[in-house]
């Protein structure tokens, strides 16, 4: 399997994912310029946390017209795999890959901390083989991670198990405290209907190396390598 990361101006956890990836998880990666068209036979897209164009108009508004995107909006509708995680997320909603959008947290200002996520859809790759009884802990680090849709496109999001990830307590249980930005029915993360594409706002790369002391974030990372993609 060959994983792909696609870099824009302002990109800053692409290293972070790169190294997860080639150096914990021992795959083949590659590194992917934003001004590129060539996917460079890569299996798996991933688009990476940051400030893509300084964040300018809206995040994720001017990346998603990068002359790559092209290309992987083409890989995702034949079925190739696409995550993205933070900023990745959003420019995954504005590109039309993913439903919804994400609007400012609800306290208007950034957030940076440890949060708890627990898995919800049973159906998609990422959250399959996770234990839906733990909530993982795992960073976050995002002034636009308010995940919103109209009520039609949540409830389609509930009838399809769309739904990666709740924020939540330590317990698993749901609460205001929890869901700190304010998202719609507490969404961390989604996936599109064929479940091939996925976003995510919390940062699982953060939390993959046994010497940050927090390896919740790898069996994230790790589940999209329990199935061959290739």
């Amino acid at each position: 399997m060959k994983f792909g990361i696609v870099l824009f101006p302002g990109s800053n956890c692409d290293e972070d994912l790169y190294y997860v990836y080639k150096e914990i998880l021992q795959q083949n990666v590659v590194k992917l310029w934003h001004k590129d068209t060539d996917l460079q036979g890569c299996d798996f897209i991933l688009v990476p946390g940051g400030f893509s164009y300084g964040d300018y108009l809206r995040s994720g508004a001017i990346a998603r017209f990068s002359p790559i995107m092209d290309a992987v909006i083409e890989h995702a509708n034949k079925g190739g795999y696409v995550l993205g995680i933070c900023n990745g997320f959003q420019i995954l909603t504005e590109a039309g890959l993913l439903p919804g959008t994400l609007l400012k947290n609800k306290e208007q200002k950034f957030v940076c901390k440890n949060a708890y996520i627990r898995p919800v859809s049973k159906s998609a790759l990422m959250t399959a083989s996770l234990d839906h009884n733990k909530a993982y802990k795992i960073p976050v680090a995002h002034a636009d991670g308010r995940y919103y849709a109209p009520d039609e496109v949540i409830k389609s999001l509930e009838d399809n198990d769309q739904i990666l990830f709740q924020y939540c307590n330590d317990a698993c249980g749901l609460d205001d405290l929890s869901n700190f930005n304010g998202s719609v029915n507490a969404i961390a993360g989604i996936t599109n209907k064929e479940k091939n594409v996925f976003g995510l706002m919390p940062h699982p790369e953060r939390a993959s190396d046994e010497a940050l002391g927090n390896t919740d974030g790898r069996a994230l990372l790790e589940s999209f390598l329990e199935k061959s993609i290739a």
